[in-house]
């Protein structure tokens, strides 16, 4: 399984409630629509915003970046022009639930 990540700082309060609504808005069902197999966001701690997904393969991963990612990109990138995005990717190797 892969683990496709994002965070997003701010230097406004405001963009950041811009970003959490755009996200919930249906940015995050795309990036589902688009691949990946689930998609979750959370508000960290320092104030940043982390949004994680999960793809079945690299394989997959690469078809959305390949694809719907560019514009995914390119909408936030527009919309919210004074955060900084950091992106990871990982390949998961344990999860547990109860």
């Amino acid at each position: 399984m892969l683990v496709y990540a994002v965070r997003t700082e701010f230097s406004d309060g405001s963009e950041r409630d811009d970003y959490l609504d755009w996200l919930r808005g249906g940015h995050v069902a795309a990036v589902v629509a688009g691949g990946a197999l689930t998609g979750e966001v959370t508000i960290l701690d320092d104030g940043s915003v982390e949004s994680r997904y999960t793809f079945a393969s690299r394989e997959a991963f690469a078809d959305y970046e390949a694809g719907p990612a560019v514009a995914l990109r390119a909408d936030g990138a527009g919309r919210f022009p004074g955060a900084r995005f950091a992106r990871t990717v990982g390949e998961r190797i344990l999860s547990a639930e109860l």
